[in-house]
């Protein structure tokens, strides 16, 4: 192995200065009182290391963690010369909470059996620690709009479904009307029809009446006049049926353009009926995703 000149001049003391001064350093006696604490540890909580000295490890924890069973296992665990390493929560001056990433090591005596004290180095990491929360928080609130939004979608879009079912059975039956309706103008039609033809029959009759009468002379005039009423009664009929055909025939052809339009119509309704129904399945696949990302932000906040 090639040693330079620099390596060589690296000595335990340079390295040990480097750790003082970029790490938190502090150790505890068996009391669980502070016995030393560099600058950098001092300073991350607060106080100074001539405040610190003497301290009691409690004093850096919160209620909730020093009253608590796990504080107790804590310490009993160290003591039985295991170390621990994790990210811890510790109260600075003024009850500021500070996030370390900390590692306690048991330190022994000469015949490695006995622990004499406890020492711990830590890094402090509670900005990184409010990143990451905020993220956390960013995710669990983009999940309850996502989700709140999503719901809201399903509920107007299965609204708008309802009420095009409701348009659809409407617009079935008037396509039913039309068509009863186009029946009864081609019923119609035909009754014009036929009355058009016995007014025909009825003025040739008249008019074979006249001619009879005519041949009679002087005693068929009266029979004449009757003829010649009749008939212009027959004209006159002729005339309105006429007109009420051509009246027909236009409702006729307004009826045809109507169905056709409504059939067009409730094809595009129920065209528009499938894509609210696909826009349903959409929305309530969102709030499945919604949901999913809900547990995903759940548990990175909990690894956190």
């Amino acid at each position: 192995m090639i040693h330079t000149k620099e390596t060589e001049q690296v000595t335990d003391m340079h390295v040990v200065k480097a750790i003082e001064e970029n790490l938190a350093i502090i150790r505890f006696g068996l009391d669980f009182r502070v016995a030393y604490v560099n600058d950098v540890f001092a300073r991350t909580v607060g106080y100074t290391t001539d405040e610190m000295l003497g301290m009691h490890h409690k004093e850096l924890c919160f209620p909730e963690f020093a009253n608590s069973p796990d504080y107790n296992q804590f310490w009993n665990n160290i003591l039985k010369g295991r170390s621990f390493q994790d990210k811890i929560e510790r109260k600075g001056k003024d009850n500021k909470r500070i996030w370390l990433e900390a590692t306690y090591m048991p330190i022994f005596d000469e015949t490695q059996t006995k622990v004499i004290g406890v020492s711990k180095v830590a890094t402090d990491i509670t900005d990184r620690h409010k990143a990451i929360t905020d993220v956390g928080d960013q995710l669990n609130l983009m999940s309850t709009n996502l989700n709140s939004k999503a719901s809201a979608g399903i509920e107007r879009s299965e609204d708008l479904l309802a009420l095009i079912g409701s348009i659809t059975k409407v617009s079935g039956k008037n396509t039913k009307n039309l068509a009863q309706l186009e029946k009864e103008t081609q019923s119609i039609q035909e009754i014009v029809k036929t009355v058009k033809a016995i007014a025909s029959q009825t003025n040739l009759l008249a008019l074979n009446a006249a001619i009879e009468a005519a041949r009679a002379g002087e005693h068929g005039r009266g029979f004449n006049v009757v003829a010649q009423e009749v008939r212009k009664l027959s004209n006159n009929v002729e005339k309105s049926i006429t007109q009420i055909r051509d009246n027909i025939e236009r409702i006729t052809s307004e009826i045809n353009t109507i169905s056709a339009g409504t059939k067009d119509v409730q094809e595009h309704i129920m065209e528009g009926q499938v894509k609210v129904q696909t826009t349903v399945e959409d929305f309530k696949d969102l709030t499945e995703s919604s949901k999913q990302l809900d547990v995903q932000a759940q548990q990175f906040t909990e690894l956190l």
